[in-house]
C-alpha cells in the first residue's frame, strides 16, 4: 500500500492551507458585525482570519469575505468518485458513427423545468451555436434536438417525451435555494414513471451545483456540472443509445 499523497488548499504559496470564506450575518455593518464574522470563521476552525470586505447586504444584514488558515487535507485518489463515461469523438466523427449505428436520428428534448428560468445552460447544450466554439445539439444532423425553454412544467415534460417518442431528455437546473432542484428534479423522474415511460428515456441533469453523484441519487442516467461542452453531453447520449442497443461506441 501506497502512503496517501494529501493535497491542501492553496492561496498564496502551495499548502499554505489558505481558503476564503463568504457569508451574511443579521448584524448592521459595523465593529460589533466585525467582530461577529471573525469568530465565526475561527469557530469553523480557520487560524490567522482576516477580513476582506464588509458590505451592507440590506437593512440589518451585512455580507463578509475573509481569509483563514485550514489544517485539512484529503487524499484525493482514495475519494470514490462516480463520474460520467463521456466519449470523445470529434463533431464529424461522432456524426458518422451514430448514422452508421444507429441508423436513424437521435430526439432529444431539453428544458429549464418549474419555476426555474435560467436557460442560459440549456441553451448553451442545446442551440446551434453551442458554447465557447462547440457545437449545440442542434447543429448534429443525428439528432433531432428540441429546445422547450425555461419555466417548463415537469408533467408536461414527461408528456413531451412520450408523445415525441424521445431517446433523451435533458434537464438544466441552476436555481439551488432551499434544495428546489432536488425536488424540482425528482419530480420529472416521477412523472415519467407515472407514464411508463422511465425506462425508454435517457434522463440526463445539468446545472451549475450538479454532478453525477447527485443526479444517480435523484434517479437521472448522468449529471453534467458546470464548464460542460455540448460535444461531452453528444458523444455520452449517442454511446448511451449504442449501449441500449447492445453495441459501443468505439
Amino acid at each position: 500500500m501506497t502512503d496517501p499523497v494529501l493535497v491542501r488548499p492553496y492561496g498564496d504559496r502551495r499548502d499554505d492551507g489558505v481558503v476564503q470564506l463568504s457569508f451574511v450575518l443579521p448584524l448592521p455593518a459595523g465593529e460589533r458585525a466585525r467582530a461577529a464574522a471573525a469568530e465565526v470563521a475561527r469557530q469553523l476552525g480557520l487560524s490567522g482570519v482576516q477580513l476582506a470586505a464588509m458590505e451592507p447586504a440590506a437593512e440589518g444584514y451585512t455580507f463578509f469575505v475573509l481569509y483563514g488558515r485550514t489544517a485539512a487535507a484529503v487524499d484525493a485518489a482514495a475519494l470514490e468518485v462516480p463520474e460520467v463515461a463521456a466519449h470523445r469523438h470529434g463533431f464529424d466523427e461522432l456524426n458518422e458513427i451514430a448514422r452508421r449505428e444507429v441508423g436513424r436520428r437521435i430526439v432529444v428534448l431539453g428544458a429549464c423545468t418549474g419555476s426555474d428560468a435560467h436557460a442560459v445552460g440549456i441553451d448553451a447544450i442545446m442551440n446551434m451555436k453551442g458554447y465557447a466554439g462547440d457545437y449545440g445539439l442542434e447543429r448534429y444532423p443525428v439528432f433531432e434536438a428540441v429546445n422547450l425553454g425555461a419555466q417548463v412544467e415537469n408533467a408536461a415534460l414527461a408528456r413531451a417525451c412520450v408523445e415525441r417518442r424521445a431517446d433523451a431528455v435533458l434537464v438544466s437546473q441552476v436555481v439551488t435555494q432551499r434544495d428546489v432542484h432536488r425536488e424540482n428534479a425528482r419530480q420529472l423522474i416521477d412523472e415519467l414513471e407515472r407514464l411508463g415511460a422511465r425506462g425508454r428515456v435517457i434522463a440526463v441533469l445539468g446545472g451549475p451545483r450538479i454532478d453525477h453523484r447527485l443526479a444517480l441519487e435523484l434517479g437521472y442516467d448522468a449529471g453534467f456540472g458546470a464548464g460542460t461542452r455540448p460535444s461531452e453531453v453528444a458523444g455520452w447520449i449517442v454511446g448511451e443509445v449504442l449501449r441500449r442497443m447492445g453495441k459501443s461506441l468505439h
